[in-house]
């Protein structure tokens, strides 16, 4: 890997970043302890495992053409020691030392003069579990490229990656330039002529998506203070897929509802009054397909969903999700505030980086919250031998937005990580167990089961 333009979607991320509102996504990888397994070795495979992922020894510079554009460069001077860090947490209760440590380092933004990534050892006192915290800028990485990329420390991975590059042998590529070919210029030209079309249809669905009348004063709606929290939930797979087979639709829309119904439940314990129109989720899907061709940028859409937080009842509200979401499925992607990552892909480099201020305050006209599934590889995971628990994926804040959740599925949980504004949210942890508690409802409506603990 030598030299490639940002794509657009990469392009707008990376501009609409600043220092209180940086744009990178994250995960929190948990594991268990192994003998004799201690954390310089730990510290040891991350920094060589991380290494020897080529898209992290790219850094981001200016190019003169396009104008406005910018293109990922091999860092001749990569030290991987500038990236790797050890951290250690003297709580008595380590997830939740964890969790705190992780929202604080989620709110330092990634120095822009290197390959934009950081990755975070973080252990406990006594030298029992401990965690990694792993940071992307989103202009390197979508969620199932942030997982291809990420997975490369896992002791499975990394096993595959070495024997792979071992049987093709270092053989050097030479440098891609980022100007085109002169033969290729006669066919960007009638490509640049049907995106206008297509530009402008989108275009105008965005605009029909924006709301006068929006959501109301909530902690949702806060001014951003740049400051970060981090909670996670817990759910068990099975209970989803039992649920699923019961009422039909996705796994993805019963965890919209839970998520619907954790707000509303939530917003009781606050004593804050039901908004009179449901808040508005933006719910990410990738573009990039299976056996697709590889592309390296972002391949983002997404679906505008309301989430029924006004309906009282638990299956009620799952039915208006998956109401909701055929009808999104159906419409494609270039409907709803979703085109607008679709848009992105349309315009040329110079209007993202005079764009990204306008863009970026406007994300409020069009959503409230965002929500978003992560996939992960199904086979068990480890780190030095150390079992990889849990995985809480991290999405990144957009302006004027103070809570984001995303969900991963791992060894038969389902992982739930909230990411909200600290100032807006400071009762993050209560959020996160009304999560657990509404899909412990939710599943005891629906099977006739009472899961809940006994204490």
């Amino acid at each position: 890997m030598s030299t490639e333009l940002l794509a657009p979607l990469d392009l707008a991320f990376w501009h609409l970043e600043s220092d209180a509102h940086p744009m990178h996504l994250g995960a929190l990888a948990v594991f268990a302890p192994a003998p004799g397994v201690g954390p310089g070795r730990i510290l040891e495979l991350l920094g060589t495992r991380a290494a020897a992922i080529p898209r992290l020894r790219m850094s981001v510079r200016d190019v003169l053409l396009p104008v406005g554009g910018k293109a990922w460069t091999v860092d001749k001077d990569f030290d991987v020691h500038r990236h790797v860090e050890r951290v250690v947490v003297a709580d008595a209760d380590f997830m939740a030392g964890a969790t705190r440590l992780a929202g604080e380092l989620m709110e330092r933004p990634l120095g822009r003069g290197l390959p934009p990534w950081r990755m975070y050892l973080i252990c406990g006192a006594d030298g029992g579990p401990f965690a990694v915290l792993v940071k992307l800028h989103h202009a390197l990485a979508d969620g199932m490229r942030a997982v291809a990329i990420g997975a490369g420390i896992f002791d499975e991975i990394a096993a595959v990656t070495s024997a792979r590059t071992a049987a093709r042998g270092r053989t050097a590529v030479p440098p891609r330039s980022w100007l085109p070919d002169p033969r290729e210029m006669a066919g960007m030209a009638l490509g640049r002529i049907g995106e206008v079309g297509r530009a402008l249809g989108v275009g105008a669905s965005v605009v029909r998506a924006g709301r006068l009348d929006l959501w109301g004063p909530s902690a949702l709606t806060a001014p951003s203070s740049g400051t970060r929290r981090l909670a996670t939930a817990d759910l068990d797979a099975g209970d989803l897929q039992r649920i699923r087979r019961a009422e039909g639709g996705t796994a993805n829309d019963i965890l919209l509802a839970v998520v619907a119904g954790a707000l509303r439940r939530w917003m009781a314990e606050r004593g804050d009054s039901l908004p009179a129109a449901d808040p508005r989720a933006l719910v990410p899907v990738s573009r990039r397909r299976p056996g697709g061709a590889a592309a390296s940028g972002n391949r983002l859409s997404a679906y505008l969903l309301g989430l029924p937080v006004t309906a009282a009842d638990p299956r009620r509200r799952l039915r208006a999700v998956r109401s909701a979401m055929d009808r999104n499925k159906a419409a494609g992607p270039l409907k709803g505030a979703g085109a607008v990552a679709v848009l992105a892909d349309q315009l040329p480099p110079l209007a993202h980086r005079f764009g990204a201020p306008l863009a970026a305050n406007a994300a409020r006209m069009l959503f409230d919250v965002l929500v978003t599934s992560v996939p992960l590889p199904r086979s068990a995971l480890s780190l030095g031998g150390c079992a990889l628990t849990a995985l809480y994926p991290m999405a990144p804040l957009a302006r004027g937005q103070s809570l984001a959740v995303a969900l991963s599925t791992y060894s038969g949980r389902v992982h739930v990580g909230l990411v909200a504004d600290g100032k807006a949210l400071p009762d993050l942890d209560r959020l996160a167990a009304a999560v657990e508690d509404e899909f412990t409802e939710l599943y005891a409506l629906v099977t006739g089961t009472d899961r809940t603990p006994v204490s």
